[in-house]
């Protein structure tokens, strides 16, 4: 073979790949046209309460649905900081700067592991992630937070055909370091005023009340105020035994623990969120007392009905609630 007919050859391939190339470059770009504004990004606080500057989660809950007619594809990596990155800025649009963590990823030269997502037409796909392993809170403010989704990955040394996707905006407050309690546990905070949350000296049917509103606004401190979850720790043979085996740091650490279980938990009834509620009875006497509540958990196509009784004890002229149990009483269809 002549050196023309080489220089032929190798300009043909080069022909090839060039049109192989710039075919896979309009086939992106038509596919991110053709979805364009109809792949939504969203972000939410998974457990929305008060949150702390001491390193404390905050966990977000990252949703995309795809409203395009056809299917939606994009890379996940294993390791969440090559796919999401959050944009978190003061009040006055000052950026905070990364976490040390999240930089430490990102200059390390090592293989980035994902998987292809496929997110059909109407459908979507979710998962959480904790903004503190993103942004660096070194002091307490008000910011605005903004999560980004790479389709093709995050790169730090190229820039990736299809755009990213942006989210709407949150609101986050970070406190100061939590307010420690006379008995070790910090005191808590009302998630909407920023107060500490007093217990009051209420009737039992209103101490009641008042835990169940919280729930059914995920007011997880306000729900947690007037449960004694010592007690009902204790009710647990098992808990019970290391509880007292255990020192006075260790206590509030099985305690902590404990309601750390309940409020992630969807399987105990005292945590699910009923849509109403009546107070059927209110029976006490002396120290102890019942109440007993009809409970209504929508779904969709019927109305399930549960009657709970709640019992109480009162200390200090404070009602808390020690136990409860639960009774099915049927369904009832929707209108």
């Amino acid at each position: 073979m002549n050196s023309l007919s080489i220089k032929g050859f190798m300009m043909r391939n080069f022909y090839r790949l060039a049109a192989v190339l710039l075919g896979f470059l309009a086939s992106s770009f038509l596919f991110a046209t053709e979805t364009s504004g109809l792949v939504e990004l969203d972000i939410r606080f998974f457990d929305r309460r008060v949150y702390y500057v001491d390193n404390d989660p905050i966990q977000i809950h990252i949703t995309i649905t795809n409203n395009s007619p056809v299917p939606y594809r994009f890379k996940l990596a294993e390791d969440r900081a090559f796919s999401v990155d959050f944009d978190t800025r003061t009040m006055t649009n000052r950026p905070l700067s990364p976490a040390d963590v999240l930089t430490r990823k990102r200059t390390q030269t090592n293989h980035i592991f994902f998987r292809e997502i496929v997110i059909e037409s109407l459908e979507s796909f979710s998962f959480t992630e904790d903004l503190n392993e993103y942004v660096n809170f070194a002091q307490p403010g008000s910011y605005r937070v903004r999560a980004r989704i790479f389709p093709e990955l995050y790169r730090t040394t190229s820039v990736s055909v299809i755009a990213p996707l942006e989210s709407n905006y949150l609101n986050l407050t970070i406190r100061p370091a939590v307010i420690p309690g006379p008995d070790g546990i910090p005191l808590e905070m009302d998630v909407a005023t920023g107060a500490v949350l007093v217990r009051q000296p209420l009737a039992p049917d209103e101490v009641v009340t008042y835990m169940l509103r919280a729930r059914q606004e995920s007011q997880w401190e306000r729900f947690f105020l007037y449960l004694d979850l010592e007690t009902m720790l204790a009710r647990n043979s098992i808990l019970n035994r290391r509880y007292r085996a255990e020192n006075e740091s260790g206590r509030i650490r099985m305690i902590h623990e404990f309601r750390q279980t309940l409020q992630n938990s969807n399987e105990e009834d005292i945590i699910l969120t009923p849509t109403t509620f009546d107070i059927l009875r209110t029976e006490y006497r002396g120290n102890r007392g019942v109440v007993v509540v009809m409970q209504r958990f929508r779904l969709p196509n019927f109305t399930q009905l549960r009657e709970y009784t709640y019992e109480l004890e009162r200390r200090d002229n404070i009602w808390l609630i020690v136990n409860y149990s639960v009774q099915a009483m049927g369904s009832t269809a929707n209108d």
